[in-house]
């Protein structure tokens, strides 16, 4: 049986609107392609605040060649192909920008796009752009919230899965990638998942940055902050974007995380004035040295299912804490990534999944 549906979006009124032709999905699914079609179309009943954006989707059988490129080749002026990828439930808008280095939409539209009731749902849009300085591509990405973060760990997974679609690549492939947080290498695997190379941790408290005073040479480790009253021991790590990190605090000094009201105490550590350039939190619970369990509140983007930058900074802070290995295994919502502290080069290996949900077309 072949299902389709067609969802859109009215721009004036909701009694008014048409319908997109429907675009190919990436996600194999089990269908067959013979008749019975069933249409779905769904409309926004109330006309206040509704986006002039409409949106278009479609499941179909699947083929034996799903890639980006027919799809995203079309130009259309004042509209937007896009595709949804995920790495852990941490979900991007890919655009194919790869001729310009100016980004197709702006950081207002992004917003808009992100909305999970009014627009396609996203915690960020990625762009794929030209390379500079020597490197393959470049990356940027404005998160849910219109702001534009140095770089997203679980976002380049996203980003190296989609060029490979983009470049109709097979097997193994890395490629160098410029980004707000410099050059970062992706390589992805015969099955499928990414590694990235994050680079080394930046440990300096100026370059995180953070206004906590360094108290283990130049670096922030185990150190009091105090947020709404509670006293927390927290370490302060960047990788390409600021982190801080903690196991607990003066009341609870092994973190039970599930009970965290994270949406409560999130934005007063993202917002704490120890902090000039915001941060991303990380809130940890040590199971054994090779086993960690985070909860992220994301800079820009609030509670998000994974953070691959975040995962790379808790085992950073757990090792400089003595509460971990330089290998874990780091459960978050979204599922599990593996993350390795070499000490032979001082750089932060990420390996994780990311996957294609859907592609689709807007109106800008």
């Amino acid at each position: 049986m072949a299902l389709s549906a067609a969802i859109h979006l009215p721009i004036t009124s909701p009694s008014r609107g048409t319908r997109l032709n429907p675009v190919p999905v990436f996600r194999s699914a089990s269908f067959s392609p013979v008749s019975y079609p069933v249409a779905v179309s769904i409309h926004k009943g109330i006309a206040p605040r509704v986006p002039s954006f409409r949106i278009s989707m479609a499941l179909q059988a699947p083929e034996k060649n799903l890639g980006a490129s027919s799809f995203l080749d079309r130009r259309e002026s004042g509209v937007l192909h896009f595709v949804k990828y995920h790495g852990l439930g941490n979900d991007f808008i890919l655009v194919d920008n790869r001729d310009s280095s100016e980004p197709r939409i702006t950081p207002e539209q992004a917003v808009k796009f992100c909305d999970r009731n009014f627009g396609i749902g996203a915690d960020g849009v990625i762009f794929a752009m030209p390379g500079i300085n020597g490197t393959d591509y470049t990356m940027r990405i404005f998160n849910s919230d219109g702001s534009e973060p140095e770089m997203c760990g679980n976002g380049v997974r996203c980003f190296a899965r989609f060029i490979a679609e983009l470049e109709n690549l097979q097997g193994k492939h890395r490629f160098t990638v410029h980004t707000g947080a410099g050059l970062i290498v992706p390589e992805i695997q015969d099955d499928g998942k990414v590694t990235v190379d994050m680079g080394e941790p930046i440990l300096k408290a100026s370059d995180v940055p953070t206004r906590l005073s360094p108290n283990k040479g130049e670096s922030v480790v185990k150190s009091e902050l105090e947020v709404d009253g509670v006293s927390w021991d927290v370490t302060c790590v960047s990788m390409g974007n600021p982190h801080c990190v903690t196991f607990g605090n003066k009341d609870a000094q092994n973190l039970m995380i599930d009970k965290l009201n994270l949406a409560e105490i999130g934005p007063k550590f993202e917002h704490h004035e120890m902090f000039p350039a915001r941060t991303n939190t990380e809130f940890v619970q040590v199971f054994s040295k090779s086993h960690l369990k985070m909860r992220v509140w994301e800079r820009g983007a609030g509670a998000t299912l994974a953070c691959g930058t975040g995962a790379c900074a808790v085992v950073v802070a757990a090792v400089l804490e003595g509460r971990a290995g330089r290998t874990c295994t780091v459960d978050l919502p979204g599922g599990p990534l593996e993350i390795e502290w070499r000490e032979t080069d001082n750089h932060v290996y990420m390996t994780g999944p990311a996957e294609a949900v859907f592609s689709g077309s807007a109106f800008l």
